[in-house]
């Protein structure tokens, strides 16, 4: 489902670059499964585990794809469960890599 968007890269942004506008966040999030967009300005999902070490695994995972796109989630581990935000830090907001990255963070999980 998110083929397209995980082909692509990160492109580095500014302070200066312009957040996503409304009406261009529903179709990047249509091309992603099981995403929310949380107050107009971070994308968030929960993914479950069967235990603590998956959880970890996948954290793990993600580490070196968010290393090599220069775009870093928050992440939450907990027991059976990793809470993923994604929002670009420089201008406070939405921007095509945050979909990109939950894309590939999808990819991590099977999921995409």
């Amino acid at each position: 489902m998110a083929g397209g968007l995980t082909e692509r890269h990160c492109e580095p942004c500014s302070g200066g670059t312009p957040p996503l506008a409304p009406d261009q966040l529903q179709p990047l999030l249509d091309q992603l499964e099981g995403w929310d967009i949380q107050d107009n300005r971070k994308l968030v999902k929960v993914f479950r585990f069967p235990n603590f070490v998956a959880a970890v695994d996948f954290v793990n995972a993600i580490t070196p794809v968010a290393e090599g796109e220069g775009h870093h989630p928050d992440l939450s581990v907990s027991w059976g469960k990793v809470g993923v935000k994604l929002w670009t830090h420089s201008i406070g907001a939405l921007s095509e890599n945050d979909f990109i990255m939950a894309a590939k963070i999808d990819a991590i999980a099977g999921q995409g």
